[in-house]
């Protein structure tokens, strides 16, 4: 991540950031200021469970090393490549390898200068995913609270090794004093040294984003996994299946790839993939995609802000890819549809108050 690993020092992504970050910060924070009450935003994300953590924070740093190499192997196999870039830009989706493993090939000189560039790469791509949809939201709401606590919780989610570099704590530490400066004024944008989030907003004002692996080689890869898949069960004598109720078959389940995977199969826009498996994967891409708004609502069920579930929608759609949002049937409408409704019900809220109201009374007026 910019600003936080040494391993972006040297990349587009940090070089376009700090020449355009004094000039884009005072746009982003005016054109995400709002006249709307708002409260700390409340988009839904996925943690690893504390047992994961612990199996992962056990490994010396040795083993994760030896482990990255492993798996950059084989995904460069799977992919039929050499190298993991190409014209500068990410050709293999590092996805499946963990933080530790990323900053073990972003810094070790026993990988090669493109695996290096790749993993740096592979970093910032992570932590604009990770700020995409709390961005979305503030741009909405003009509170940037939930973006900077967004950043918090992704850079805490880190490896040790990585903490203890010193981009790791400048970032870190101006993270927590932007957190501080928003107490006071959450619709300002915070001036603070090293800010992560404010080169983020630099990067996303000149669209200099990190670009996805191309959804046609995400399906070159996913062929070869499904191909693999069905010989694996075809040497075991159990003929591979989309039905989940067999007793005979090796029931291939969808539910476990990843959605731009999933993607990759539903769009099929190489011709790829077969009927049975577009079908396979549409229904497990429907499964994730209501997954995710059910926690949505059941998030925003907690909350006391009634706008809640209208900006973990928003939070969601922008934490896709383009592809991604296509298979699962999420249009622009559908976003829009979101944050009309935030609009209505924040200028609601603030009619109620004004009213001589309060949010909960608002809340039980709403029915929750």
């Amino acid at each position: 991540m910019v600003a936080v690993n040494t391993a972006y020092s040297t990349n587009t992504y940090y070089k376009t950031a700090a020449s355009v970050a004094a000039a884009t910060s005072n746009s982003a924070a005016k054109t995400t200021t709002s006249d709307t009450t708002t409260t700390s935003q409340s988009a839904t994300s996925v943690t690893l469970s504390d047992e994961a953590k612990a199996a992962l924070a056990a490994k010396d740093f040795a083993t994760v090393l030896a482990e990255a190499r492993t798996k950059l192997t084989a995904l460069l196999k799977e992919a039929d490549r050499t190298s993991p870039i190409k014209d500068g830009k990410l050709a293999l989706d590092l996805s499946t390898i963990d933080a530790r493993e990323l900053y073990a090939m972003a810094t070790d000189e026993s990988f090669t200068s493109d695996e290096q560039d790749a993993a740096g790469l592979e970093m910032q791509r992570r932590l604009e995913s990770a700020l995409s949809g709390p961005a979305a939201i503030a741009k909405v709401t003009g509170n940037f609270i939930g973006l900077y606590k967004a950043a918090a919780e992704y850079l805490d989610s880190l490896g040790e090794e990585e903490k203890k570099g010193d981009d790791w704590i400048k970032g870190r530490a101006a993270i927590t004093e932007a957190q501080k400066q928003l107490q006071a004024d959450p619709k300002t944008m915070p001036d603070v040294e090293d800010d992560p989030v404010a080169l983020y907003l630099a990067v996303v004002e000149a669209g200099e984003q990190v670009k996805p692996v191309p959804i046609a080689d995400v399906a070159n890869t996913t062929r070869k996994t499904l191909d693999a898949l069905y010989a694996e069960a075809n040497k075991n004598g159990k003929a591979p299946t989309f039905n989940k109720a067999t007793t005979v078959g090796t029931y291939i389940d969808m539910s476990k790839f990843e959605s731009r995977t999933l993607s990759s199969i539903v769009l099929d826009t190489t011709g790829k993939f077969t009927a049975p498996e577009i079908s396979a994967a549409q229904s497990a891409m429907r499964g994730k995609s209501g997954a995710a708004l059910v926690a949505g609502f059941q998030n925003a069920a907690k909350s006391s802000d009634p706008t809640a579930f209208s900006q973990n929608i928003m939070s969601l759609f922008n934490s896709m890819s383009a592809e991604e949002r296509q298979a699962a049937g999420w249009s622009d409408s559908f976003y829009q549809a979101a944050v009309d409704s935030y609009v209505s019900t924040s200028k609601l809220t603030q009619m109620f108050a004004q009213a001589g109201g309060d949010s909960t009374g608002f809340m039980s007026w709403m029915g929750k």
